[in-house]
């Protein structure tokens, strides 16, 4: 492999890594916050216990998501000069503010960890809720240079040189508000699929305990009602990311959905795979003129095929297979919450479906997969630009050797990460059982009714 190929497999691989300790860096203080408002409201101290344990799990979470990070940005400045560069001079500014971003979210957890029992109701929920922010905050800020990569504004270069810099024009490019949105609220949806997750395989596991069985229960509902709502909204927020191809970056779009020739009416392809020589998706459910109408609101929208650019301009073929597999997990995840919903709020029963048991132990692993297909589409789709149609890719790659030696090294530090990580939270819930807090909450609770 060549450096290019090199510098882009070590940085995918660190994103990879990362990503899942970011996105359930967001999304569980949602859940955390829920948890919260809950027990403030009802009184029932199976969600106070749920927001502690929830807690605890979210620290081991965040010191895996804070180093990897730190990783990922020394990486962006030393295999990516060139790209950094720019990113300097122009778009510095959502990495100044996210330390501040930081700074709200690290300062409150640490409130919320260590200070919980010692401070108001008012004051939990507001340190939580900060939590929350801060986290969606450093989420938006450095995904922003993402949106910027796919809309770049702001600057020009002109004879090489970086001229006419307006940073907040950059900072609010056109596609800031719709990627800030869905990677809030795919992250939210995610550490809900997560929770649930959890909670299903553990009512699998402890259904003769009936006290353990419905506090597990209570957090299955929970992750199902807020995964579901915000699969919802992740949706909705991709149906607008679509309108944002068709206007910005149309042959990512064409090659998401393997059109080759510009058209009205032009039909969504289902499934398959893109075949070049063919010029076709084979094996595809075809939707008549269905594309057209998620790009641009009706149904004779004329939608650019990619034989309307340079070849060397195209995406690789197989994004649409990515595309189709987060969608495809997107909608399944709909359908899974719905089924919880119908079954416990409107069929009135008690227990669920081994089957359907199983598909909810599933949610948590295939909403993560939904993320890293999603990440990787949103990159590689832009290829071969790193600044879409302004800097390539290979024009920004390090010209350093001995990158294979690197990205062997990394490699075996996030495998060993991945498993310390799964050992500490194994070690730190087997030492401390759920059935101990609830015992410990229902003494409490006893002692302060004889007083």
């Amino acid at each position: 492999m060549d450096d290019l190929v090199i510098a882009r497999s070590l940085f995918g691989t660190t994103m990879a890594f990362h990503i899942i300790f970011a996105t359930l860096g967001v999304g569980i203080p949602l859940m955390v916050l829920f948890a919260e408002l809950l027990y403030q409201k009802t009184k029932d101290r199976d969600y106070a216990v749920m927001a502690n344990r929830w807690t605890k799990g979210l620290a081991v979470l965040l010191g895996v998501a804070i180093p990897s990070g730190t990783i990922a940005g020394v990486q962006l400045s030393l295999l990516w000069p060139g790209f950094m560069e720019v990113i300097g001079r122009v778009m510095s500014l959502p990495f100044q503010i996210e330390i501040y971003a930081f700074f709200v979210e690290a300062l409150f957890m640490s409130i919320y960890v260590y200070a919980a029992d010692r401070i108001s109701a008012w004051m939990r929920i507001l340190s939580v809720t900060l939590v929350a922010i801060g986290a969606s905050a450093s989420a938006i800020l450095i995904t922003n240079v993402h949106a910027f990569e796919g809309t770049p504004a702001g600057f020009r270069i002109e004879n090489g040189e970086i001229v006419d810099v307006d940073p907040w024009a950059a900072f609010f490019n056109p596609s800031f508000f719709v990627v800030a949105g869905h990677v809030v609220v795919s992250a939210f949806m995610t550490g809900a699929f997560v929770i649930a997750s959890i909670a299903a395989y553990k009512m699998l596991r402890e259904k003769n305990n009936q006290r353990v069985y419905q506090f597990h229960r209570k957090a299955l509902m929970l992750g199902l009602t807020v995964g579901g709502i915000f699969s919802i909204l992740t949706a909705l927020n991709g149906h607008e990311s679509a309108q944002l191809l068709h206007e910005y970056q149309p042959e990512k779009l064409a090659a998401a959905e393997g059109l080759f020739e510009t058209q009205s009416h032009a039909p969504l392809a289902i499934g398959g795979y893109t075949d070049r020589e063919t010029q076709s998706v084979k094996w595809a459910i075809e939707i008549p003129w269905a594309l057209s109408f998620l790009a641009g609101n009706s149904f004779d929208t004329v939608v650019r095929g990619l034989n309307d650019f340079p070849e060397e301009w195209w995406p690789p073929l197989f994004v649409h297979t990515l595309f189709n597999a987060m969608v495809g997990i997107g909608s399944l995840l709909i359908l899974l919450s719905g089924m919880g919903f119908i079954w416990n709020k409107i069929m009135k029963r008690n227990t669920f479906p081994r089957p359907l048991m199983w598909s909810f132990i599933a949610a948590g692993p295939l909403s993560i997969l939904a993320i890293e297909f999603g990440w990787i589409f949103a990159c590689t789709g832009r290829q071969p630009w790193v600044i879409y149609r302004m800097m390539k890719t290979a024009d920004a790659v390090t010209q350093t050797g001995n990158l294979a030696i690197l990205f062997i090294l990394f490699t075996i530090v996030y495998v060993i990460l991945g498993i310390s990580v799964v050992l500490v939270l194994r070690y730190y819930f087997n030492r401390h059982p759920v059935m101990n807090e609830l015992d410990s909450h229902s003494n409490d609770n006893s002692s302060n009714f004889a007083q």
